[in-house]
């Protein structure tokens, strides 16, 4: 339980909490424990207070954007989870070709956003599920683009309530990593250069990639994504495949019959389940094709 002092302290920012909060609700996986308490901040005050308050008496918190590539433990989260809502938000045109994007904002909005003003070189990220601070965060990608091909600069608050800015060399960006994976800074937004398209030629390739992961992905189905880094030779997928995997089932969860990078919960899954099947699939592809899977899916709680 969290100190007493501390709720009452956190009662007065200006934010919203819901306290034993069923994280299933929140997450893509549909999967996931109570949350002590999930805490919605809509500016930078409050959460820089909040920090400070996390700090002070040892509260242990994470920041939650859409859900995606997350699996929450059947225990759920000690401590608070933040969702950045309010400013975090917005999104701007700060010149003819330049976009500001709060970290809030999924990445399905940022496109629509850019495709409204005929900006191209988002059209890769629609239907990705995510915001775009989980995005930046991960170096989000698929069919040739990838985050670090639009974002030129991205700010966060560091542990210690400073709000510090970043450049496009900065970031650090490489496949799945940008300079914020696996650090405690918060990103607040972030910026992207695109360049100028006709809207129904961005239209047209929003559409043909929508039609390829309907094609080739179980979207319809409870999932957090790809499980698993692309190996250094070939493809998880494929791998996986090959072993004799695809529609394995542990529990209420499966790789998927149609794509087996993915695993779906389509029987009331526990994360256990998904955890037990993760390790089945690491330990036959080891032993079958001498790889190791890495995760791309963050365990959380």
């Amino acid at each position: 339980m969290m100190n007493e002092k501390f709720w009452n302290l956190l009662k007065e920012q200006k934010a919203g909490f819901y306290f034993d909060e069923p994280m299933h609700q929140h997450t893509t996986f549909h999967i996931g424990g109570k949350a002590d308490c999930l805490c919605e901040v809509g500016n930078a005050e409050a959460l820089r207070n909040i920090l400070q308050l996390c700090k002070e008496y040892e509260v242990p918190y994470f920041i939650l954007g859409m859900g995606s590539n997350l699996l929450v433990s059947d225990d759920g989260i000690r401590g608070l989870v933040i969702r950045l809502t309010g400013e975090f938000t917005n999104i701007s045109l700060m010149d003819a070709h330049t976009v500001r994007c709060g970290a809030g904002v999924t990445l399905a909005g940022l496109c629509v956003f850019a495709r409204k003003v005929s900006l191209g070189g988002l059209e890769f990220a629609w239907g990705i599920p995510g915001s775009v601070g989980g995005a930046v965060y991960m170096n989000a990608g698929a069919y040739g683009g990838e985050i670090k091909d639009v974002a030129v600069e991205a700010r966060y608050m560091n542990t210690q309530g400073e709000v510090q800015t970043l450049r496009q060399k900065e970031l650090d960006f490489g496949y799945r990593h940008s300079a914020f994976t696996d650090t405690k800074h918060i990103i607040l937004d972030a910026v992207f250069r695109l360049a100028p398209k006709r809207q129904e030629d961005i239209i047209d390739r929003m559409q043909e990639l929508m039609d390829k992961r309907k094609t080739n992905q179980p979207i319809n189905h409870y999932s957090a994504g790809s499980v698993f880094k692309r190996p250094k030779d070939g493809y998880a997928a494929a791998l996986i495949e090959e072993c004799g995997l695809k529609g394995c089932t542990i529990g209420g969860a499966s790789v998927s019959p149609k794509h087996s990078g993915f695993i779906v919960n389509d029987n009331h899954a526990s994360a256990e389940d998904v955890k037990q099947l993760i390790r089945h699939i690491q330990q036959v592809v080891k032993e079958q094709k001498g790889v190791d899977l890495c995760c791309e899916v963050k365990f959380v709680g």
